[in-house]
């Protein structure tokens, strides 16, 4: 019962936070209430007992990637200043890709959790055996794109210096 109650509390907390992430006009408020999105997320996995993704939201995401955005922010924007409104075309136009993402993610899971389900056992993995799949170089290994991840939110961090050295 309790376990239900957090769940819902947590629910409501995330989707609260994620609606005024897109809708407020304050960028750090926008920032904070990913932030806290993120941070829920951590303990929808602590209530699932997955504690190594629990430690992996916190630590990547929650962690690395939030001070991201705070530093790209402060460098690109002043942090009390509003986002101008967008005309109706962006939004018509960001609703339409909205829409596309969401129909591909959602083909993509359709297609491939039911093979995915079918194929797993019901056991969790070890986190050993999970860190050899994550940093291996084989086939079904993910090595790569952890370093083209890297080397993504490096080009980010440099645009925004270099972004932030033409307003001086």
């Amino acid at each position: 019962m309790l376990e239900q109650i957090i769940f819902y509390v947590l629910s409501f907390v995330v989707v609260f936070c994620s609606i005024f992430a897109v809708t407020t006009r304050r960028v750090i408020r926008s920032a904070t209430c990913l932030l806290l999105v993120l941070l829920c997320t951590a303990a929808f996995y602590l209530l699932l007992n997955y504690h190594f993704l629990m430690a992996v939201q916190i630590a990547v995401y929650a962690g690395g990637v939030m001070v991201l955005f705070i530093f790209g922010i402060m460098l690109t924007h002043k942090p009390g200043d509003s986002v101008d409104n967008a005309s109706w075309k962006r939004r018509l136009g960001a609703l339409v890709a909205s829409v596309a993402g969401i129909a591909l993610c959602g083909g993509i899971i359709y297609f491939n959790v039911s093979n995915a389900v079918a194929t797993l056992a019901h056991d969790e993995l070890a986190v050993q055996q999970l860190g050899t799949q994550l940093m291996g170089t084989g086939k079904f290994q993910y090595l790569l794109v952890f370093e083209l991840i890297s080397i993504l939110l490096l080009a980010c961090i440099v645009g925004a210096i270099m972004v932030a050295r033409k307003r001086k």
